[in-house]
């Protein structure tokens, strides 16, 4: 047990690691462009502007941070040796059973389909998570929900990368 403890704070020290370095990168990114903006040389943000009614914008951008707390408190809960636990956080809060609450359908028609497909792969790879962890109770392996979480966040940092909301 205390393998697959270790196993497990070290898959989520991973994944927030990778969490933190794409999040440097953006900074980084932002930073270089406000710098070359102050030269006088454009650093075109290259993101596909997505319009949504502003009331939606805030909306959506609350959700996000939901689904990025949510993301930390998966990680507590691994950390703690507690994967069931985290699988119902996942799916209560990120999963396929969660589009409810955030009010998916309404946002989604203002999506491209790209985005929306960005959002659908998330969903379905945090019901994926809640189900792998779930199963490392009777398995004892970790590293099928360490990959679905992975996952998760994979879609995080591709729609992220790929739309801007405003």
């Amino acid at each position: 047990m205390r393998t697959l403890l270790a196993v497990a704070v070290t898959g989520a020290v991973m994944l927030s690691a990778g969490l933190a370095a794409a999040q440097h990168h953006e900074h980084q990114n932002h930073m270089d462009h406000m710098s070359h903006k102050d030269h006088g040389v454009s650093a075109a943000d290259t993101r596909e502007f997505v319009k949504f009614p502003s009331e939606l914008v805030e909306h959506t951008m609350a959700n996000m941070r939901d689904h990025l707390l949510t993301l930390q408190q998966i990680n507590e809960a691994l950390a703690a040796g507690e994967p069931e636990k985290a699988g119902k956080i996942a799916e209560k809060r990120l999963g396929m059973s969660s589009l409810r609450l955030h009010g998916a359908a309404e946002v989604a028609k203002y999506m491209p389909q790209g985005m929306q497909d960005a959002g659908t792969s998330m969903h379905k790879a945090a019901s994926r998570f809640a189900i792998e962890a779930q199963n490392v109770g009777v398995t004892g392996e970790m590293k099928p929900a360490l990959g679905a979480l992975g996952e998760v966040m994979n879609a995080c940092v591709g729609c992220h990368a790929s739309y801007r909301l405003r």
